[in-house]
């Protein structure tokens, strides 16, 4: 790998994400610095343009790619030691570039929010990415890096305080102020034109182990409705990103040998705080979500949704917004014998862009400059299973995100 021209090239730099993703990465690590990157897209004219909009030196180099285009994406990634991608969904655009660095050897991290299709290419790019020594790692983002490594934190410190660690873990949303990702609306409108169309998604979808091929698990808890909880003391209604994180925190923990047991429950849910007005909240916020599940599903509902109401690709807040933006997720972890321990992860702008660009760059960064290739070999992995806590230690060091024991 020593012989790449770059150590990370950012495709998709000229969409909402992308540019921000470029952004931080010319504030954190500037331009012929420690870490070499460039600006990936299909045009070097927009690429251009964008650089200049976002203040971004010349010096920065462009790489133009084309998904339509295999030998681009191949050279490209023949450039790379890591591919850092923002273009999705990637159920409609992301196997060309999947398997052009599964090939090629090259390390590659996205924002994937999209369980079926995830499940569907580590069942076809795991072989070839351990021959080539890639590493490709999914869901780089909000989803579902602060989930992965939060319980990952706290079953680290379980661990170190207990002596073991906790068979069951509450995931549970604070709070959070944060915009709906354009890209994430337009991954669901995919997923579910692709359920309406294959059957067989619908239960990649609904299975919590669907990301850990051949495995069942024990049966784990659910519900869509408004819950007292009493361990945190709040109502909480479904979390509209459980379906995804869940399955990759199973998942981190399959690829890590089971350190969080073979019977680890674990499920995620959002506050809405205690007494008749929590109750009400919980209780609204439980059955919108059951009302646009079942307009989803209809496919007319679906375009019109589409057209008129999701935000599109490449929308996004304005700065003010990403940066008063934040979010707070509790995670309870107990066993059998009565031990409990809390732990908190806290990003301080909104999720669904100001942190996820931080994040992915991280990821990206972590895999460049920490993480050993003999140790960590290739394969599909988690954020969790393959960066860990040195990952939570460029989080917390670069990225805004606080890492707590709450006593």
């Amino acid at each position: 790998m020593s012989d790449r021209t770059y150590d990370i090239v950012v495709y998709g730099a000229t969409g909402f994400t992308g540019r921000l993703v470029a952004e931080y990465l010319n504030t954190t690590y500037g331009v012929g610095g420690e870490l070499s990157w460039a600006m990936a897209g299909r045009s070097e004219s927009k690429l251009a343009s964008v650089r200049d909009e976002m203040g971004i030196p010349a010096e920065v180099p462009f790489v133009v790619a084309d998904a339509g285009k295999p030998e681009t994406l191949k050279a490209m990634a023949e450039s790379a030691k890591v591919i850092l991608t923002t273009v999705g969904p990637y159920q409609l655009y992301g196997e060309p570039l999947l398997a052009a660095c599964a090939e090629a050897g090259t390390d590659y991290v996205d924002l994937c929010g999209e369980p079926a299709w995830m499940a569907q290419m580590i069942v076809k790019y795991q072989d070839q990415a351990e021959k080539s020594g890639a590493r490709l790692v999914f869901s780089c983002g909000f989803d579902s890096v602060p989930f992965d490594l939060g319980v990952w934190y706290l079953q680290r410190e379980a661990n170190a305080r207990l002596g073991h660690s906790l068979p069951r873990v509450r995931g549970r949303v604070r709070r959070m102020k944060g915009e709906f990702s354009g890209g994430t609306a337009a991954s669901l409108t995919a997923t579910l034109e692709a359920a309406g169309k294959d059957k067989s998604v619908i239960k990649l979808l609904t299975n919590p182990f669907s990301l850990v091929p051949g495995s069942r698990g024990p049966k784990q808890p659910h519900s869509v409705k408004a819950e007292y909880d009493e361990k945190a003391q709040s109502w909480t209604a479904p979390f509209v990103m459980a379906p995804i994180n869940t399955k990759n925190v199973h998942r981190t923990n399959a690829l890590a040998g089971h350190p969080y047991g073979e019977a680890f429950l674990y499920d995620e849910r959002m506050m809405t705080g205690d007494g008749p007005k929590g109750e009400k909240r919980a209780k609204s916020a439980a059955s919108r979500e059951k009302m646009q599940n079942v307009m989803l599903a209809i496919a007319p509902t679906r375009w019109l949704l589409k057209q008129f109401v999701l935000p599109k690709p490449g929308e996004g807040p304005d700065k003010e917004a990403r940066e008063t933006g934040f979010y707070d997720v509790l995670f309870i972890g107990s066993d059998d014998a009565g031990n409990e321990m809390r732990a908190s992860v806290q990003g301080d702008k909104d999720p669904g862009y100001g942190s996820t660009s931080k994040l992915i760059s991280e990821c990206a960064a972590a895999l460049v400059q920490d993480i050993d290739r003999q140790t960590t070999g290739g394969g599909v992995w988690t954020p969790g299973a393959a960066m860990g806590d040195r990952l939570i230690e460029r989080l917390q060091a670069k990225a805004g995100l606080t890492f707590k024991i709450e006593e």
